[in-house]
């Protein structure tokens, strides 16, 4: 239980009804919302949990037949942005949480911390730097222990620095957007992937 000791080592989880954190004239503006605690394993798989259980999956039929699932967010990008922010955020802010917030369009994942050494968002997909060694390493002998996610690969961290191009790219092919990294009041990075829409994949179906 390491929020016992350290309070914000935990994942603040929340799904909302529209694309903005309160929308105009909704009363049910949140869908679902979770702390997430326990061990930081634990907690990986269930923020990949809760953004399995709450984004859409659009269904689409095949020109010659049967039908296609398309859901909003590549799950491997999730678990690589999730594994990331669990083991690179800033521990010692007292209080400052993991945040992940899914919105009708897109899904935000906020993590406490400056980027470490001279690290910027645009530079994060060419270098790697690890701000707490001793936790990447033992993430790097943790099983993965979801079946869906350990196709991707056995552990939870690889330590090549192949994370954020992975998600990268696997949110840009199935959204057509590129995701965006950004500091947010100077003490939080935040991760945006852009969720594919049904108007969007329709148009690539047609073409």
């Amino acid at each position: 239980e390491p929020h016992r000791y350290l309070p914000g080592a935990l994942i603040q989880a929340v799904a909302y009804a529209g694309t903005t954190v309160v929308p105009e004239g909704e009363s049910a503006y949140q869908r679902d919302a979770r702390d997430i605690t326990g061990p930081l394993d634990e907690q990986i798989r269930l923020a990949c949990a809760f953004v399995r259980k709450n984004m859409q999956v659009a269904a689409f039929k095949r020109a010659g037949g049967g039908r296609v699932d398309t859901p909003q967010y590549d799950m491997t990008a999730v678990f690589e942005a999730v594994v990331n922010a669990v083991a690179h955020r800033d521990y010692s802010m007292a209080g400052a949480k993991i945040r992940l917030r899914l919105f009708a369009d897109r899904l935000e994942l906020y993590s406490p911390g400056m980027l470490p050494n001279t690290m910027t968002p645009e530079s994060l997909p060419f270098r790697q730097a690890a701000r707490n060694e001793a936790l990447t390493s033992l993430l790097a002998r943790c099983p993965v222990g979801d079946d869906d996610l350990a196709q991707h690969r056995s552990h939870i961290m690889d330590k090549r620095g192949e994370g954020v191009p992975i998600i990268l790219a696997r949110s840009e092919a199935l959204s057509g957007k590129r995701p965006e990294y950004r500091m947010y009041d100077d003490n939080e990075l935040v991760l945006i992937l852009p969720a594919a829409l049904p108007e969007v994949r329709e148009t690539r179906d047609e073409n």
